[in-house]
């Protein structure tokens, strides 16, 4: 008969497996628990990161929680308030009236050319110029619907509400002047001529070759490349984007002074000193100013400017295109190229100057007598 093998267990190591047994049987997890788990987490960062992308309420200039109304207003067909500012000698004693559109964190009181318009052009020539807050900046409503060519629409509401006549002359300045193309799109028979200073060119519009529109994107800040891409590609991202704290936003919206040559940066403490209304522009919020506006200067346009048809054939009118060759903000090498596949555009590149060229002196004099033909 075998004899059985006698195994002799410590009481500590007794002890120490009666721990594990009794420790594995306390942390054993329901079954499924774990999937559940994760589906929370899941469905929470997905509530974060929408209430992260969702911007806040505009402001509304009137309403009970909004800024006053201080301005002068029209009121468009859609309901909407437009806030203008007029410059220049009277309405009704006017020869040339000329509607001004102002660029990007802007606003009415940022009308360049009327502001720096010497007094003897003004009464020379008579000029008027009235300039108005383009919605969601200062004192005009903001527009969510808004459309590469709903702002044309307001500027022609706008012009004929002050009774400007069958014709008027446009300046644009920066994102102004992206504006002006559209007005060269869907009311050109309303205008007398156009200018459009430094525009912000849209790097998606057909017809650029594409080793230019990478040279010029390349140009730019890398966290402006990113900006304008969110922009372009994400439109629903770029309240987020340009407010979260993790990566550099738009240098343009911060207002760096990297993005300025050297000419610029000389002109700025002039800019700066006669800025006392720097809180109003984003009064009503952010998102329907200045982030309305990269979605729409850089989102997938209906047109492209370089499809456009002269809208003077006849010569009764001009259009004219001033840029920077030195502009760090818009690479002048697109606008050379929009130049040459516009014959009837009439370019002025400046050697030296940079983006804010129309406030050196006695620019403003030479655009409005080029542009009215004086």
């Amino acid at each position: 008969m075998a004899a059985g093998v006698n195994r002799k267990i410590s009481a500590a190591s007794a002890r120490a497996h009666t721990r594990r047994a009794k420790q594995n049987a306390s942390f054993k997890l329901p079954s499924g628990i774990c999937t559940k788990i994760l589906l929370v987490l899941f469905a929470g960062i997905l509530a974060w990161a929408y209430q992260a992308i969702q911007p806040p309420i505009p402001k509304t200039c009137g309403s009970p929680d909004g800024p006053l109304v201080t301005a002068s207003r029209i009121k468009l067909k859609d309901g909407r308030y437009l806030a203008y500012k007029e410059h220049g000698v009277p309405r009704d004693a006017a020869k040339y009236k000329i509607v001004y559109v102002h660029g990007f964190d802007s606003c009415r009181h940022d009308a360049v050319v009327a502001n720096t318009l010497s007094p003897e052009i003004v009464e020379a020539l008579r000029v008027y110029i009235v300039s108005f807050d383009r919605p969601g900046y200062g004192e005009s409503d903001p527009n969510p619907k808004r459309t590469v060519q709903s702002l044309p629409l307001d500027i022609e509401e706008l012009a004929d509400q002050l009774r400007l006549g069958s014709k008027f002359y446009v300046i644009g300045f920066s994102m102004g002047g992206q504006v002006i193309w559209s007005c060269l799109k869907y009311i050109p028979h309303r205008l007398a001529g156009a200018a459009l200073l430094a525009p912000v060119v849209n790097y998606w519009w057909p017809g650029f070759p594409t080793n230019l529109v990478t040279e010029a994107y390349q140009q730019q800040l890398p966290q402006d490349q990113w900006a304008v891409r969110v922009s372009h590609y994400a439109p629903w991202l770029t309240y987020w984007w340009n407010t979260q704290k993790w990566f550099p936003s738009s240098s343009v919206v911060a207002h760096s002074t990297d993005i300025l040559n050297s000419e610029d940066k000389k002109l700025l403490p002039k800019i700066v000193s006669t800025r006392n209304y720097t809180a109003v522009v984003r009064q009503q919020g952010e998102y329907e100013s200045l982030h309305r506006d990269l979605m729409i200067g850089f989102g997938t346009w209906e047109f492209s400017p370089m499809d456009l048809d002269n809208p003077f054939p006849n010569n009764e009118g001009s259009v004219y295109m001033w840029h920077g060759d030195e502009d760090k903000i818009v690479p002048v090498i697109l606008q050379r190229y929009i130049a040459q596949q516009l014959p009837w555009i009439h370019y002025y590149e400046l050697p030296g100057a940079g983006h804010m060229f129309p406030h050196a002196p006695g620019m403003s004099d030479n655009i409005v007598k080029v542009l009215v033909g004086e």
